[in-house]
């Protein structure tokens, strides 16, 4: 069976059915279909968007008919973790819904929870879907995952999942700053991350002072915190080797993200001949993209398929 990647969707409901009818997907017995294709989606299905339900329903029926697999983005995690009570603070979310923090959150959060409705019956019966997805897909020949391949982290977290999906304990550990689950899923959902050596931070675009920064994991030939740095443009950062033990080996087999936000007026092409992203900011006034996968070993620019 031959794939299509989809990018990440953000309540863009009407984006993604015209790239569905692109794709050659046809709306019968209560489901996108294809004839000889299914259909993999990266995650990050809410927020930002106008048509939450509405993208979180046509992705819903389509993995319940088998039309389709997905992942889950870290902006479903948030959704867990904004629901989820913290059994170490009574009145309190795992994901802060008060103070400076829970303002910001809520922000972020604001067009699923007004559609939805907060703490509804509704709301959590969309949060224990969100739980059955797992955090990566790996076949023999290829692979996916919201935002990063480690295979350190995959092996650390295997353990402590259910089928790959994420069991109550591990959603607590993963929100507890400093734990080791909350380092293999933040790398998986957001990207890697590697601190910058004694006496180097910078400032985000938030005003906030960071001493570590996100790399360009799938590039093997960005050795240096410099070339491999990923953040706010005008930033001098240390043109020295990152550490090899917060390097990531160069996938094996073709394997697609989503998450960066690439930018909407470069070409679509893949990031290396392994590595594709499907994110090109929809929510930002980017195309939706796919990727059409054959089982190809060598990614190209041809896959690609956009509106």
């Amino acid at each position: 069976m031959n794939h299509d990647i989809i990018g990440d969707i953000h309540g863009h409901a009407d984006q993604l059915e015209a790239l569905l009818v692109k794709l050659g997907y046809w709306h019968r017995g209560g489901a996108w279909r294809h004839p000889s294709r299914t259909a993999i989606f990266v995650g990050d299905f809410v927020d930002r968007g106008p048509g939450q339900l509405r993208s979180l329903e046509l992705v819903r029926a389509m993995t319940d008919a088998g039309s389709a697999r997905a992942v889950m983005g870290n902006h479903e995690f948030n959704a867990i973790a904004w629901a989820t009570p913290d059994p170490a603070s009574d009145g309190h979310h795992l994901r802060p819904r008060h103070g400076d923090k829970g303002a910001k959150n809520r922000h972020q959060h604001q067009a699923f929870l007004a559609e939805v409705g907060e703490d509804s019956a509704d709301h959590r019966s969309w949060i224990e879907w969100f739980l059955s997805l797992p955090l990566w897909i790996e076949e023999e020949g290829f692979r996916v995952v919201h935002a990063c391949w480690s295979p350190r982290q995959v092996a650390a977290l295997t353990p402590v999942l259910n089928g790959g999906r994420l069991t109550p304990e591990t959603i607590e550990a993963a929100s507890l700053k400093g734990s080791a689950a909350y380092e293999a899923v933040e790398t998986l959902l957001k990207g890697a991350e590697v601190e910058l050596p004694p006496g180097h931070t910078f400032t985000d675009k938030d005003g906030h002072v960071r001493s570590s920064i996100r790399t360009r994991w799938w590039d093997s030939s960005l050795t240096t915190y410099r070339s491999a740095y990923i953040g706010p443009p005008g930033v001098e950062m240390p043109d020295v080797p990152i550490p090899a033990a917060e390097t990531i080996p160069e996938p094996d087999r073709p394997t697609f993200i989503g998450h960066y936000w690439l930018n909407p007026t470069e070409v679509l092409a893949p990031l290396t001949g392994r590595v594709a992203c499907v994110d090109y900011s929809v929510a930002k006034g980017g195309p939706l993209v796919a990727y059409r996968f054959d089982g190809e070993t060598e990614l190209a620019a041809e896959g690609f398929v956009a509106v």
